[in-house]
């Protein structure tokens, strides 16, 4: 007997349900993070998905873990995950009744005789083609939610595996440093070493924004000067004073700059294990007339957003980033990689829950 195709009202109810049903796993999961070790472990795992937003890699994260609480998982951690159609192509196909629920982007394209005036774009309907003269662009307009499945909820085509070379204690990727040094100097500040955290007043590294300069300790192992510059340089891009976005709270921003050097660390395999990141009560607290929630899933977002275009200038990570490997990774449908490769409103966008996500009212980002 042929399933009954549902209609469009019930559809929009399922719709809505699973969204409902997302909003309640994001609230809980960011719930979950009340310590420094719980941060610490959301951020690891983020830098192994994080071509997805935090978010979807907090939800991932949840699922995945009930999901191998209930032996439906063979590990706790999940290796790589896609959608169906990706999985079709590397001859994998999920199986029925396994799947995790993520938000995926709701793209619509806009056109415009006069792209200048905010009032005049229009929304074209799925198979209209614009009128002769006419800009077209795209823009996020909401979210909906996906299913997205783990390896081992798949079966078919064996997956390559991506070798993973292990650095010794102390030791830093190849390269790193050289890459980290080039982006200090393209943002305009001078990098120097200093002999001693004597010269630093304790600190391992210190950031000058009057004098433009970007100062670390010369006296550490290679890992550990390369975490400083990490550091250091996410300060650079994120906590220029006067900057728009910048944190209104110091803590904050000392989170952000330890944050980013976490995930970039775990993006080329190096130690996370003695990351100290601030209790999170404390600084999710901190600003006020905030909901603490809603700061850490911010903070989140802007950490990974950082770290991408920190990594998108850098030699590839060894680590991967939790697709699948031999997979096109320019394919429109899927959460890009980086800010480079995907509208900044969207970005933004996937980082709030959907009752923060409003359709367009005026001008479009490019």
């Amino acid at each position: 007997m042929a399933r009954r195709k549902p209609t469009p009202e019930e559809a929009a109810a399922t719709r809505q349900a699973n969204l409902d049903k997302l909003s309640a796993q994001l609230e809980e999961a960011v719930d979950r993070l009340t310590t420094s070790d719980d941060w610490v472990r959301a951020l690891t795992f983020a830098a192994q998905f994080r071509s997805r937003s935090f978010n979807n890699t907090l939800l991932i994260w949840a699922q995945h873990l009930d999901a191998y609480e209930k032996g439906h998982a063979p590990d706790p951690v999940p290796t790589y995950v896609a959608g169906y159609v990706d999985w079709s192509k590397l001859g994998r196909h999920p199986i029925a009744g396994r799947s995790y629920l993520i938000y995926s982007p709701v793209i619509g394209r806009f056109a415009s005789t006069n792209p200048s005036d905010p009032a005049s774009w229009r929304r074209l309907t799925p198979k209209e083609k614009p009128k002769p003269g006419e800009t077209v662009r795209r823009k996020m307009t909401g979210v909906k939610p996906a299913h997205v499945w783990e390896v081992s909820q798949t079966n078919g085509d064996p997956v390559p595996e991506r070798p993973m070379p292990k650095l010794l204690e102390g030791q830093a990727p190849a390269g790193l440093w050289e890459g980290l040094g080039r982006q200090v100097s393209e943002a305009g500040f001078a990098l120097s070493s200093v002999a001693s955290a004597v010269e630093l007043g304790g600190a391992n590294g210190m950031t000058d924004y009057s004098a433009r300069t970007v100062q670390v300790r010369a006296d550490m192992d290679d890992a550990a000067r390369v975490k400083t510059l990490i550091h250091e340089l996410a300060h650079v891009r994120m906590h220029e004073p006067g900057a728009e976005d910048r944190p209104i709270h110091r803590g904050i921003g000392e989170v952000e700059a330890e944050s980013v050097a976490l995930m970039v660390g775990a993006a080329y395999g190096m130690d996370t294990s003695q990351y100290t990141i601030p209790y999170v009560a404390s600084w999710s607290t901190a600003v006020p007339d905030a909901d603490p929630l809603k700061v850490i899933r911010d903070t989140g977002e802007r950490v990974r957003r950082t770290a991408l275009e920190i990594l998108d200038k850098l030699p590839t990570p060894e680590a991967g980033d939790g697709y699948p490997p031999g997979l096109d990774r320019d394919a429109p449908d899927r959460e890009r990689s980086a800010p480079s490769r995907q509208p900044a409103d969207a970005v933004r966008a996937l980082a709030q829950t959907p009752a923060d996500v409003t359709p367009i009212a005026g001008g479009l980002n490019r």
